[in-house]
């Protein structure tokens, strides 16, 4: 198939636009009560343990400022706040490379990011958006899906004495022996 009109018959649809559905009390406790208790606490030092305990006195104000940021299509800028920090992952500890930053959000940013994470993944469902050749963050699909996909449309062209091929890019690791002393 020519890929101009592979490109022009699929993706040539306009997508309805996203509707926020308005959070309810019920959805944020949902929420509250799914989010592991850890230690990282983020940038208003307000530990998950904490929030889920006062959850009860503070469920109905929440929920009214996250109706109010889905309905104006603003974040709220106080919860933009995140702290970087270094995570050793391996190598010599005193070489900066061999760190990756993570962001420590607040509670309540994860309970944002939640609200509009459900409501992105309806939408992209609802309206078929991910193409059958889209595997990663799909649900119930896989880089073994992808593989026998690749490896099924190959073995039809062989079979029906077409030529098949792919290009694929791949990481090569190195593994270090440890030393001995």
């Amino acid at each position: 198939m020519d890929p101009s009109n592979y490109l022009s018959t699929n993706f040539n649809n306009t997508f309805s636009i996203i509707n926020w559905k308005y959070a309810t009390i019920y959805e944020i406790n949902k929420i509250i009560e799914s989010l592991r208790t850890e230690n990282s606490y983020g940038y208003y030092e307000i530990p998950i343990k904490i929030l889920k305990l006062s959850a009860p006195f503070i469920i109905s104000p929440f929920t009214y400022t996250c109706n109010k940021s889905l309905s104006s299509c603003v974040f709220p800028e106080r919860l933009q706040y995140a702290i970087i920090t270094p995570v050793y992952n391996k190598g010599d500890k005193l070489l900066t490379v061999n760190y990756r930053p993570i962001s420590l959000l607040t509670s309540f940013s994860k309970i944002f990011e939640q609200l509009i994470y459900s409501r992105l993944h309806k939408h992209v469902c609802t309206n078929n958006i991910p193409v059958k050749e889209q595997y990663g963050f799909i649900i119930n699909s896989s880089t073994e899906a992808a593989s026998y996909d690749v490896i099924n449309e190959i073995l039809n062209a062989i079979n029906n004495r077409l030529l098949g091929g792919g290009i694929f890019c791949i990481k090569i690791f190195r593994i270090q022996k440890k030393k001995k002393f």
